[in-house]
């Protein structure tokens, strides 16, 4: 059942609709990493009354942008054209997601494709580390492997096997959001407002420091370090607490990780925190690069700043200029319709009406220095430790990590 909503976001030129299909890669079954991924690029590749290449001719006759992406949660298709032209390509849509071709040729050229990104991956030591990091912290959940998937998986593959997965996606839930009221849809001003309230439980609490750990070791001299840990689902009453968190260590060249890690020691390359938007329990992690010469300088000012934010609450400074920052990045994310709408499906698929994303600056001024020293520990007593570097300094980390966590 396709569920239909119409957002009245002032008059454009231009119109954009997309499809927001529930379940990603979260629906790889074991032993196919990678299914979706494929299926998802073979929804656009062709559909009823066009092959891959009529079908791109077609769209780019209008001036149009077809996109297709997966999540770990859904999968994404969209389309945007001057309004004179969208009833023309809006029925495009449709067609992809019940009436694709899936040509087995389109699919070899899918397959190759993967697996050549996967390679191509590879080479980039952050991804190896980050993947290592969520294999420790989620084990055999959805969220430790990559959307894309693994060789080994996607080499496996058959087309056979992308048929019976489009069966199974036929019967998953699908929203549709459009800025163009043609589309025949629910506006959102008359969605009933729903404010979260679901909390999410302390996971991995019994794993010893030793478990939380894994390194692997390359010939650079770039160390990179990632801590942290799985959190709540973008349902839970403690999303936006997390999130005057983030803005507190890395928004902006005000945030607490450029100032003690650039501003006052200039030692790394590149830092930040990783805390997307999840249906299940969203991963939190502070990374960051720096020169061999530098690294086990780096874990000592990074382990302080973790105890600090366990056993220390933010002053009323901090956490003031955190949540200002915090409320201008939600005002920048709403300069671009695509992104508009993109959250706002997304956030209908978890069940959050996005209504009442309209309070949000008052949520955000209720939050205080106590409710984000709760989560810190909560969350952040136990963080897991992934390091991609030379094998003796990762070892002497190690060591570290033992002493301290």
């Amino acid at each position: 059942m396709l569920k239909r909503y119409f957002v009245n976001n002032k008059k454009r030129n231009f119109s954009t609709a997309s499809i927001w299909i529930k379940g990603g890669s979260d629906m790889d079954s074991t032993g196919k990493k990678g299914i979706n991924k494929i299926l998802c690029s073979l929804l656009t590749r062709g559909c009823e009354g066009f092959n891959n290449f009529t079908l791109s001719e077609y769209i780019e006759s209008y001036g149009a942008e077809l996109n297709q992406e997966i999540f770990e949660d859904g999968i994404s298709i969209s389309i945007k054209s001057l309004n004179e032209h969208f009833s023309k390509l809006f029925p495009l849509l449709d067609l992809m997601i019940n009436k694709p071709i899936l040509s087995e040729t389109e699919f070899k050229k899918v397959k190759k494709s993967s697996i050549n990104y996967i390679k191509k991956e590879k080479e980039n030591p952050f991804n190896i580390c980050f993947e290592k990091w969520r294999k420790i912290v989620y084990s055999n959940h959805p969220y430790a492997f990559n959307t894309i998937g693994n060789a080994n998986d996607v080499s496996k593959i058959t087309y056979k096997d992308v048929l019976l997965e489009f069966k199974n996606l036929k019967n998953r839930e699908k929203y549709l959001i459009s800025n163009n009221p043609a589309i025949n849809a629910e506006n959102f001003g008359t969605l009933e407002k729903k404010i979260p309230r679901e909390k999410s439980g302390r996971v991995n609490h019994n794993l010893s420091n030793m478990d939380r750990f894994d390194y692997i070791n390359n010939d650079s001299n770039q160390t990179i370090i990632m801590v942290g840990d799985q959190t709540c689902s973008r349902r839970s009453s403690e999303y936006l607490p997390l999130k005057v968190l983030e803005s507190y260590l890395s928004y902006g060249m005000s945030a607490a990780l450029f100032k003690l890690f650039r501003e006052k020691y200039g030692i790394t390359y590149d830092l930040g925190v990783y805390y997307p938007i999840r249906n299940g329990n969203a991963p939190f992690l502070i990374y960051l690069s720096v020169s061999n010469k530098q690294a086990l300088f780096a874990f000592e000012l990074l382990s302080t700043l973790w105890k600090n934010l366990l056993f220390s609450p933010l002053t009323d400074a901090e956490i003031f200029l955190a949540k200002e920052k915090l409320k201008g990045s939600f005002l920048l994310g709403n300069q671009s319709l695509d992104e508009i709408l993109q959250r706002k499906i997304q956030l209908i698929s978890y069940g959050i009406s996005p209504i009442s994303e309209i309070d949000l600056n008052s949520k955000i001024d209720e939050i205080s220095s106590l409710d984000i020293l709760k989560l810190t520990y909560k969350y952040f007593s136990k963080p897991f430790l992934s390091i991609s570097g030379n094998e003796k300094i990762c070892l002497e980390i190690s060591n570290r990590w033992k002493k301290n966590f």
